[in-house]
């Protein structure tokens, strides 16, 4: 019995123990968002990042050249290529960082991100908004699972310390500049944060040997 009493002591000690480092973490913490921008270490092109206590997501441009050359190489037509290389794509990666901290899930739903544009407010084009143009089109069943694999997610949860990538489509022109509103859900709180000044890649056609140097 002795055991047993000291076995549960031990635990109800641990549990408190966890409910105060938990409670002192939202007590000190204000939950803001830290904006960085630069060029990518390896594709040397632009990128924004956004990073809050339990969360980071980045956004690096893809010029067309290179949505192209990846579209083409699995089975989609000339013609859907370049739709799909001049809709503004980016490279996007997002982390669930709270294992650093308070370890939390992190929720996205792609559907609750806004886009500006000239004043003009839209959504993101999804997997979903793809697929009906792709099942229109008749393309095959390997191209469409290819391209659905390609993209982020619409909705997803991340546990602490999983991440995932894949590519973003905001359906705007090559060049284009918008902001975006970021919506996410985590420590029991719907968060938000508007990205100001993110360009589309434009359409150039550099010589991959050399744009490194340019």
């Amino acid at each position: 019995m002795a055991s047993i009493i000291k076995a549960l002591s031990t635990s109800l000690w641990r549990l408190s123990l966890t409910t105060i480092v938990t409670f002192c973490f939202f007590s000190e913490t204000a939950f803001s968002v830290t904006l960085t921008t630069g060029k990518d270490d390896q594709s040397f092109l632009p990128y924004w990042k956004i990073e809050e206590s339990g969360m980071s997501l980045r956004f690096v441009q893809r010029i067309p050249d290179q949505v192209r050359a990846f579209f083409l190489s699995r089975g989609f037509s000339t013609e859907d290529a370049e739709h799909i290389a001049t809709s503004c794509a980016f490279q996007t990666v997002l982390t669930n960082t709270s294992h650093k901290t308070v370890p939390d899930p992190l929720n996205f739903d792609l559907h609750e991100w806004v886009v500006t544009h000239k004043g003009m407010k839209s959504g993101m084009k999804t997997r979903e908004d793809w697929s009906k143009e792709w099942d229109k089109k008749k393309v095959s069943e390997n191209s469409k699972l290819t391209f659905k694999w390609a993209l982020v997610p619409t909705q997803m949860e991340y546990l602490p310390n999983d991440y995932n990538w894949g590519m973003s489509f905001f359906n705007l022109k090559p060049g284009s500049v918008f902001d975006l509103k970021v919506v996410w859900r985590q420590y029991d709180k719907t968060h938000d944060y508007v990205i100001k000044g993110i360009q589309c890649a434009p359409d150039i056609h550099p010589d991959p040997e050399t744009f490194r140097n340019e």
